[in-house]
């Protein structure tokens, strides 16, 4: 990956400085399908589903969220990005657990409103 793609961060479990590959931004030419479309050839992969039942992960186009891995010299990081109505954001983590469940919280909020999530959803993120 070069060094355009890449971008100084702080992870969001231990607040250490990190390097980690850039989510692209929203160019607000089109929707949330088109910004799909920049993720393309990135580290970015988009992430349809997620949960022991594999419940929508979004509600697309307007709320998608997208998943990477990446290495640098103090470990892995693992990252998930989100897209909402063209706004985005990224949170990165040293740890994968860490990073699952800042994504089951985030998926579980959408549920309370926009995405299909289960018919007899837990009462919180922590028990689902």
């Amino acid at each position: 990956m070069n060094t355009e793609t890449m971008t100084r961060t702080a992870t969001s479990d231990t607040a250490e400085p990190g390097t980690a590959p850039v989510l692209p931004a929203d160019d607000r030419a089109g929707d949330g399908y088109d910004w799909m479309d920049t993720l393309e050839g990135t580290a970015w992969p988009v992430l349809p589903n997620w949960g022991r039942e594999g419940w929508d992960a979004g509600s697309w186009p307007y709320i998608i969220l997208a998943v990477a891995r990446t290495r640098d010299g103090n470990g892995e990081l693992f990252g998930y990005g989100t897209y909402v109505d063209g706004d985005t954001a990224t949170h990165w983590f040293r740890s994968q657990e860490a990073c699952f469940e800042a994504m089951t919280a985030e998926v579980f909020f959408h549920w309370s409103g926009q995405s299909h999530g289960p018919d007899l959803k837990p009462t919180s993120a922590a028990s689902s």
